[in-house]
């Protein structure tokens, strides 16, 4: 699977972090620690490249 650049900063109005992909529209994730949102964001990753594949569409 690609690499691709991820976001990620520290919410304070919503008291954790949060990660996107820039290259995959609408692919962010959310945590409570810097290091669970990188877990989350790696499988809304997976999902996200998974359906993109499954519905015969392009993704980067």
């Amino acid at each position: 699977m690609k690499d691709y650049h991820i976001n990620t900063f520290r919410s304070e109005e919503d008291g954790g972090y949060i990660a996107d992909i820039p290259d995959l529209e609408a692919c962010s994730a959310f945590g409570a620690t810097a290091e669970e949102t990188l877990r989350e964001v790696e499988i809304a990753k997976a999902a996200w490249t998974e359906t993109a594949r499954a519905e015969g569409h392009p993704h980067p």
